[in-house]
This record gives structure tokens, sequence and C-alpha cells, in this order.
């Protein structure tokens, strides 16, 4: 028999997040024949309308899916809703024999309220991450990874990732060749470089006015390439080293040095897609001294080097 997979949607759902991993599967079924058989199921069997305003008709009624080989959680905005008792329960229910449990984007928070994710490492949207570590304290979230597997439960990052997620399960299936020709034919990488930091926002340090941390962020954030070496920032802020390192752990959860090194990222992120400006002439201009010094930064940081990242981000106009 053909694996069932069971697509959870939602009013306001992310169409993305059921469209794109169902497009995986059923390039893998045309592959290998009747390989995966797609149900999509909402609430209560009624037709959704997506985020976008786009409306998705659905197969069943989530009370009325009798099983699932492959449960996947679709995210979207309106995920608070999907956390909701009926829609918990049926998820729950579901996952107890499934083999495997997903959520895509923002679906991890429903399965975070079903208690599956309770004790393990899982991921959601970067911008998403602090808010599910604080609403399940319990789970070991992960805001870099595109996509995580803790034993049979498998979460990802936003939106096209339900992709990355989608032909990793299809590698599991059916072998690499299979995934890989599946993502040749949807234009997507079998496994993409780097993880969510190099889709992120810039840097935005939460530092109260009032913390002593404030003007030494600020002068750091100002010149980046200035020589901002601990003894040196320790001396300009008037503290220890050891308190200064303190206080960076508590208000920011990292280390004086790393924060420099994230900000000089940062400045050299902008210079790359504005500009050709060569690689060298960045690292000069934001601290890092050379070449090889920026390219480590940004794969300790980012996952990619800095020419990876100036050809995937540069300016639309200048491709």
């Amino acid at each position: 028999m053909a694996h069932r997979v069971v697509l959870v949607v939602f009013p306001g759902v992310q169409l993305l997040d059921v469209v794109g991993p169902a497009e995986v599967f059923a390039g893998a079924a045309e592959l290998e024949r009747d390989a995966y058989d797609l149900v999509v199921a909402s609430p209560d069997g009624s037709a959704v309308r997506g985020a976008s305003g786009l409306r998705l008709d659905v197969d069943a009624a989530l009370a009325d899916v009798d099983h699932a080989d492959t449960l996947v959680i679709a995210g979207g905005e309106e995920y608070a809703q999907a956390c909701a008792p009926p829609v918990v329960t049926q998820v729950r229910r579901l996952a107890e024999t499934a083999a495997r449990v997903c959520s895509v984007c923002t679906g991890a928070f429903v399965l975070g309220a079903t208690g599956l994710l309770d004790g393990r490492r899982a991921t959601t949207h970067w911008a998403m991450a602090g808010r599910l570590r604080s609403a399940f304290p319990a789970v070991v979230v992960e805001p870099d990874r595109i996509f995580v597997r803790d034993g049979s439960v498998y979460t990802s990052a936003g939106v096209t990732a339900g992709m990355d997620l989608a032909l990793a399960l299809v590698e599991s299936d059916h072998g690499a060749e299979t995934a890989r020709t599946v993502a040749r034919w949807l234009v997507l990488f079998l496994q993409r470089p780097g993880g969510q930091s190099q889709f992120s926002t810039r840097l935005d340090y939460a530092v109260a006015s009032a913390s002593p941390l404030r003007p030494v962020c600020d002068e750091i954030t100002a010149d980046p390439a200035a020589d901002h070496r601990v003894p040196r920032l320790a001396r300009r802020a008037g503290m220890s080293e050891r308190h200064l390192g303190r206080l960076f752990a508590e208000q920011l959860g990292t280390t004086p040095a790393r924060f420099v090194e994230r900000i000089r990222v940062e400045a050299a992120r902008g210079l790359l897609e504005a500009d050709s400006t060569t690689v060298a002439a960045v690292s000069a201009r934001t601290g890092f001294g050379s070449p090889e010094t920026l390219r480590r930064a940004f794969v300790r940081v980012l996952g990619v080097g800095p020419d990876d990242y100036r050809a995937r981000f540069r300016t639309a106009e200048r491709i």
C-alpha cells in the first residue's frame, strides 16, 4: 500500500508549507509508482483560505482520518488557533501510530502543544525561534537549522524549508537518486548549504539604554573595524574583563568576542549585498583583517562563505 502522508491545514495556513512538501511527495510518486498517498485534512473538513487569500480544498476532517504513516503539520501566522484542543487532540491521536511526525515553520507550536517535542531538539522559522523557546521550555530549540530530526519527530524552518524536509524523507524512503531527481525537477538543492542565519534579518541586540553594556555595544556597531579586543572594551567601559564577560553572558547570551564577530559579519553582509567590493576590501573595512578570517567567520556564523553569500543575496539588478 502507498505510504499515507497526512498534511494538516487550518485557516490562515501558509500555503507553501502545504504545497511545497506535497509537490516533493507527488514528484517521488511519479518516479516510484504510487509511493505516496496524500491526504489534506482541516479541523472540520472545510476548505481553508490561506494567508495569501487563496482557497485550499481539503480531503477530510482531522477526526475522520483513521491513520497517517507520515503526519505533517503546516504553519502560518494563525498557528495559535491550530494549538486549540480539537486539533491538538487529533494530532496526538494520529501521532501515536504514525511512523513519522513532522512540522513546517510554526507547525512546531502545534507539536509543542501536544507535548511531542518535550525533551527533543526542534526548530522553526528563525523569527519565531525565541517565541517557541519561551512557550515550550522543555524543547531544545535550534534556531539556525533548516530541519531537525529527533527520533521519529521532524521539525523544519519556515516556508520553503518544508521542501528540504520532504526531500530528506523521500531520500530516506526511496534513496538518494530518487530524491536527487525530484530536487532537479523542482530546481532545488538536495541539501541546502548553510543554515537559517543567512536568511535572517540584521542582528538586533536588546540591551536596555540604562545598561552599562549599551555604550559598549553602540560603539562596536558604529565602527566595526576598530580595535574591539576585550581588554580595550573593558577599559573603555570602566570595568574588569571578567565583569564585562559576565554582563555579555547575562544580557546577550554570548561573549564580547563573539558579539564583535557577529557585528562585523553583519557589516560585511551589507557590503557584499550592496556592491562589487572585493572580499579583501570588505574584510579590511569590517575589521577582519584578511579574507580568510572573514571567510571563517562567515562559515561559523552563517554556514556559508562570503562569495557564496554574495552570489545568493546581491540585488537582482546586479545579477
